[in-house]
């Protein structure tokens, strides 16, 4: 009988316990701003059924100018309360993230061939995490201004301060997400993006509530050092038989790495290079093909390299980029994502050239900032696939190295499943990783070594040694 009535005892307070868990849900859904719910989106186009939430929409950064960022947020596939925010930003500048990172790389879709449907990315960092995407600055993609003269005076310090901006205000519409763990990641000039941006929230943790609570970033071919980066990026292409002796000494003897301007001689040896030497190769990716269909190379993948743009097309399906333009320029993919609600005068693209030729200012060098960032306790690693030739490994290694840190795990090959994912050195306050076989879009070439370099990164654990 006592036992009967302590089972009872127990459905009391199973009962109670499940009333109140439901109370907290009704009040937490009647806390929900009326403007996170409108950025819902139900489905979007030929889109597979998800069991997780997305929303997409704008955030005024600029009401004086008329600035709006545009993003899109795809939720974790399990447990999204307790996992981390991650903000995933692609470079060029003026390149997309939602053309790139959501829709090639670690998003949860992938587009078909037709551009008029989807399909599900095995290896998706949603997975792991909450993954927001932002396409900035403005002017890029979807994301625009009501002032035309702000398109040609972009820089790295507005944009670091839009971002910030815009993170602030998304959190007010998104407060569940407010003092959850947060990271950044993205790739290419993403590298002066996110320690910028990094910086920006450290500065404003230290004197305002820490809503943005910033743990670390994760970067990939990312550009870093103006002359490091020069160097390193010649090297590679001499290296790998890319260019001639004869090339290799002109452009270390008439270039100096140290400027965005060149001078005449610098200009033509890079010049003969890439259009005599080089050939009809990816850029991005060198051993893989490039897309047939896109030959005129009309601004894809930009990233710069001294006032010179190299174009490419890459991936396994290397006319990727070109589903993208169908799909998010299809005018019920733009409903459902509650996109170009302004009705911006041109089509959506994957990357600007206006953002890219009148970019306003750039920073030579952000390893000051790395500095300042590792002293600041931040995780950061920095990773490299190893067949890119625009910002290529070699760069990178050339940069970092500058950083003089100490070493606390000596370079070792990392595994993915039974074969080596790449190599990895870890320092005191960084870590470096390759990523073997992968161009300069890495989850795209590799997503199962990118989605484990991720995991990693996450759990704040060395790659597999074995």
């Amino acid at each position: 009988m006592a036992l009967l009535i302590r089972k009872a005892g127990h459905s009391i307070l199973l009962c109670s316990l499940i009333f109140s868990f439901v109370s907290i849900l009704v009040v937490a859904a009647e806390a929900v701003p009326k403007e996170q719910e409108l950025d819902r989106i139900s489905v979007l186009p030929g889109q597979p059924l998800v069991s997780f939430s997305q929303f997409s929409g704008y955030v005024t950064v600029n009401e004086q100018h008329g600035r709006a960022l545009f993003y899109w947020f795809a939720e974790a596939i399990a447990s999204p309360r307790t996992k981390p925010l991650v903000l995933w930003l692609n470079g060029g500048p003026g390149c997309s993230s939602v053309a790139y990172g959501a829709s090639e790389e670690i998003g949860p879709f992938r587009i078909n061939k037709t551009g008029s449907s989807l399909y599900l990315n095995k290896y998706s960092w949603n997975r792991e995490a909450n993954i927001l995407f932002l396409e900035s600055p403005a002017g890029v993609g979807f994301s625009y201004t009501n002032t035309t003269s702000d398109l040609k005076t972009s820089g790295d310090k507005r944009t670091a301060e839009d971002a910030l901006v815009f993170l602030i205000r998304w959190l007010s519409r998104f407060p569940q997400y407010k003092y959850r763990e947060f990271y950044i990641a993205g790739e290419s000039y993403a590298g002066h993006y996110i320690p910028q941006l990094a910086k920006k929230i450290h500065d404003y943790n230290k004197a305002n509530p820490r809503i943005i609570n910033l743990k670390g970033f994760i970067v990939g071919n990312a550009v870093t050092d103006n002359y490091h980066d020069g160097i390193g990026t010649v090297t590679y292409w001499w290296s790998h038989s890319m260019i001639s002796d004869q090339s290799y000494k002109s452009i270390l003897k008439y270039c100096h790495f140290k400027g965005r301007k060149t001078t005449k001689k610098c200009d033509k040896t890079l010049r003969y290079a890439v259009n005599h030497e080089f050939g009809n190769i990816d850029q991005y990716s060198i051993y893989t093909p490039t897309c047939l269909s896109s030959q005129n190379n009309t601004l894809r993948r930009l990233v710069r390299f001294k006032n010179t743009i190299l174009h490419g097309i890459s991936g396994y399906d290397p006319c990727t980029e070109n589903y993208a333009e169908k799909y998010y320029n299809l005018p019920q993919v733009q409903k459902a994502m509650h996109a170009n609600v302004t009705n911006i005068p041109h089509k959506w693209s994957a990357c600007s050239n206006v953002i890219f030729k009148n970019w306003n200012d750039s920073e030579a060098s952000v390893l000051h900032i790395y500095k300042e960032l590792i002293a600041a306790g931040l995780r950061i690693w920095v990773f490299s696939g190893d067949t890119d030739s625009v910002v290529p490994v070699t760069a990178t290694r050339f940069s970092l190295n500058h950083l003089n840190l100490t070493t606390k795990t000596r370079w070792y090959p990392w595994y993915s499943g039974k074969q080596v994912g790449g190599w990895s050195e870890v320092y005191d306050g960084l870590t470096f990783a390759t990523v073997r076989g992968a161009g300069h879009e890495v989850p795209l070439f590799q997503p199962r070594r990118a989605f484990i370099l991720f995991k990693s990164f996450l759990a704040a654990k060395q790659l597999p040694k074995s």
